[in-house]
């Protein structure tokens, strides 16, 4: 059964018929009060076209276009989408690739699926709270871990300690 993310606030036809129509369809739903918590659904509202684009539709940015690549200070990175703790500064590395790199996500932040996009098998990683793709793990990382978290920057948000 295929599942669904749909972000909702305020009742309304158009999301009545969308949960009607995919109900038909055999879709599970999952659905998002971004009104819940207030500064969620200010953050969820000012999210890029890229962004979304990248978290939503498994998009890619372009590589070396992060600002987050010079990000140095200790501190987490969280989901762009819903605030997530995802990583801890201390697993940042420089891997060369274009990337902000991790060699170890928090236990528990992601979920995983195979991807065959471009005629390889990779891994695909999205936050395990929200379902917002981040972007690929690998297995070539410098550490012991051996794992290579290659994220996209846009999906993202760095909060020194």
């Amino acid at each position: 059964m295929k599942k669904v993310t749909m972000y909702t606030g305020n009742p309304c036809s158009f999301c009545a018929a969308a949960k009607a129509l995919l109900k038909t369809k055999n879709v599970e739903i999952e659905e998002i009060d971004i009104w819940a918590d207030p500064a969620n659904a200010k953050e969820m509202l000012q999210r890029t076209k890229k962004q979304k684009e990248i978290m939503f539709n498994e998009g890619t940015e372009r590589p070396f276009s992060s600002d987050l690549l010079r990000e140095s200070r200790k501190g987490f990175y969280h989901c762009a989408n819903c605030g997530n703790k995802l990583f801890a500064s201390t697993s940042k590395f420089d891997s060369g690739t274009g990337w902000p790199s991790f060699s170890e996500a928090l236990p528990g932040a992601f979920k995983t699926k195979i991807d065959y996009k471009f005629g390889m098998k990779r891994t695909e990683y999205h936050c395990a709270k929200c379902g917002a793709h981040h972007g690929h793990v690998f297995n070539d990382g410098p550490t012991k871990s051996g794992k290579r978290f290659c994220n996209n920057g846009l999906c993202l948000i760095f909060r020194p300690e």
